[in-house]
């Protein structure tokens, strides 16, 4: 009388584990992001961006230099 409750047990285990395992790999393969292309800049684009640092930069100089009454070093 004992054996057979034990026997349902270990039949509905069975299933049980593979279940997970498949729930596991499908949550896992839909949460992993897409590779995203990596983004090439040009000569022009890396130029620009120079150039507007260097004025940044040109101009916290100015402010510094206004601003403590004391000339550019």
């Amino acid at each position: 009388m004992l054996s057979l409750p034990m026997w349902e047990i270990g039949r509905r285990s069975r299933w049980i584990i593979p279940l997970f395992g498949v729930m596991l790999v499908s949550m896992a393969g839909c949460a992993a992001d897409a590779p995203k292309p990596t983004s090439t800049m040009t000569q022009e684009q890396v130029r620009d961006h120079a150039d507007k640092a260097f004025d940044k930069l040109k101009q916290e100089e100015k402010n510094r230099a206004v601003g403590s009454g004391v000339g550019p070093y």
